[in-house]
């Protein structure tokens, strides 16, 4: 069986650490960036990524802003994108899942949560 591999994608070092170090111990490969215009890079170039994790606040290109383009990768189509957001106010799942998220998790990560959505990918 492979590994699924994940791309993390958040702003911030800690939160790449968190989410790497608890998706690995867990037999995921992770890789992850910093941007979403790197994300975007990524998806284009990588074959094997299974999911991606991506922080809905971000500077410059924002998650709101990414899905919709990550979507529009063809190669992409059916990659499942999770936002992970510290938003977790009345209305946020929703604005989430109408930018074109498949899933939602907000911060801080409940482990349990974050590996039921990750067990439905393929």
């Amino acid at each position: 069986m492979n590994k699924k591999r994940v791309l993390i994608v958040d702003d911030d070092p800690r939160n790449i650490f968190a989410l790497s170090a608890t998706l690995r111990a867990r037999s995921y490969d992770c890789i992850s960036c910093t941007s979403a215009e790197e994300a975007l890079r990524i998806l284009k170039s990588e074959e094997n990524i299974n999911a991606v994790l991506i922080d809905m606040m971000m500077p410059e290109m924002d998650g709101y802003e990414a899905i919709p383009l990550i979507k529009k990768i063809e190669s992409r189509k059916g990659t499942p994108v999770i936002s992970v957001t510290a938003q977790a106010m009345v209305g946020d799942r929703e604005k989430c899942l109408l930018a074109g998220a498949d899933d939602y998790i907000s911060k801080p990560i409940n482990v349990d949560k974050l590996l039921q959505v990750l067990s439905k990918i393929e």
